[in-house]
């Protein structure tokens, strides 16, 4: 079977949802790879390096559409409203696609790609099982993403990080606070512990505190009921309006004292939860910083405009976006060996293997022949057979 890449095409992504290094591992498995020239450029992969393991370029998106058994993105249908008509229009029945859709957040995507007859596959969707770790890509960019909020609290924060002792008289260290302790905000309290600062945390699940501490920083415990707080698959559930109004009085006091928050809590398909409201930026001292990595889905902070860096009373907050891609050489590179074990997962010898006996293909699988399969996406759709409420 032939897997192609095609560069992407969402304004300022940079990266590559296949890099040179897995190309031999997908050749074991009887799979020819097709780049689009220019594919990896911008996250450090030129044209040659895919050659050198076999891969063959293709100069045009449409010859590789048609060539292609398998095509392979990063933000595919869902996830690229920029090249949805386009790209739909080159796909073809029992082609398949592996890639972010965003089926959760643009249903009317997986419902466009049924019409085509395309299998297509969510790696979002992947469930929360130890075979599955190795193709989780939502956990690799979360790494990545938890890394660069801290790099761009620093770089934004008045202040240096770590405490230090100089003839000059010494320098207090920075206090930081992380709103959230899954992948993402574990990564900023590593990050940020290794810049110096003082760090504290909280999560609305209070079985994350040992890990919190494990790295360093202390758990922040509001007292507030939150037992049913972990969804399925270990993700934060959402609650209803009075828990996050108690948590934001709360959460309030900590923030004042607190140089940096960074926050991270989003909920899958849903917008993120607010958690710091325009009073409490303004309760802030003048030149902190708050960076919102949930603003891609409207984000934690009240003030926060996607995209943009906005200022309350003094207070910068800066609404990162896919993150991710700017640092793109190795965020194509975990994506890439998540997406390799996946495929290596759905074909066999060769040939496609739809195994719905196994879990990760199962969830994973959002269309195929000609219907939206995923009982979730379904229920969006108002489609029979959705899963329960």
């Amino acid at each position: 079977m032939i897997v192609g890449v095609p560069a992407e095409t969402f304004p300022g992504e940079q990266r590559v949802a296949l890099v040179p290094a897995v190309l031999p591992s997908l050749k074991k498995a009887s799979l020819e790879v097709l780049v689009q020239q220019g594919a990896g450029s911008k996250a450090g992969f030129p044209d040659a390096a895919f050659q050198e393991q076999g891969a063959r370029l293709v100069g045009s998106r449409s010859e590789l559409f048609s060539s292609s058994d398998i095509i392979v993105q990063v933000r595919s249908l869902g996830a690229n409203l920029e090249q949805e008509p386009p790209d739909l229009e080159l796909m073809r029945p029992r082609q398949v696609l592996v890639g972010l859709l965003n089926p959760l957040g643009d249903p009317q995507a997986a419902k466009a790609l049924a019409a085509r007859g395309v299998s297509g596959f969510a790696m979002e969707l992947l469930p929360r099982i130890s075979r599955a770790q190795p193709m989780d890509v939502l956990s690799s960019m979360a790494t990545i993403g938890g890394y660069k909020a801290v790099l761009l609290a620093a770089s934004t924060l008045p202040k240096m990080f770590p405490m230090l002792m100089t003839a000059a008289g010494t320098v207090t260290p920075a206090r930081v606070f992380i709103l959230g302790a899954g992948v993402a905000g574990l990564q900023a309290i590593a990050t940020a512990r290794r810049l110096g600062a003082v760090v504290h945390a909280y999560d609305v699940r209070p079985e994350v505190k040992q890990q919190v501490e494990s790295l360093g920083a202390r758990f922040v415990e509001l007292p507030l009921e939150s037992e049913q707080a972990a969804g399925a698959g270990g993700y934060a559930r959402a609650m209803d309006e009075e828990f996050y109004r108690r948590q934001r009085e709360l959460m309030a006091r900590v923030m004042a004292e607190s140089d940096v928050v960074i926050s991270t809590a989003a909920i899958p398909g849903r917008r993120a939860p607010v958690l710091i409201t325009r009073d409490m930026v303004s309760q802030m001292r003048p030149g902190s910083v708050i960076v919102d990595l949930a603003a891609d889905s409207g984000g934690n902070c009240e003030a926060t405009r996607p995209g943009e860096t906005v200022e309350v009373n003094g207070v910068k907050v800066l609404g990162a976006v896919n993150v991710a891609s700017t640092v793109p050489y190795h965020a194509s590179q975990m994506y890439a060996r998540n997406v390799s074990a996946f495929l290596l997962n759905l074909v066999r010898d060769g040939q496609l293997r739809l195994n719905l006996e196994d879990p990760i293909i199962r969830d994973t699988l959002i269309v195929h022949q000609g219907e939206v399969t995923n009982p979730q996406v379904r229920e969006l759709l108002g489609l029979p057979g959705g899963s329960p409420a």
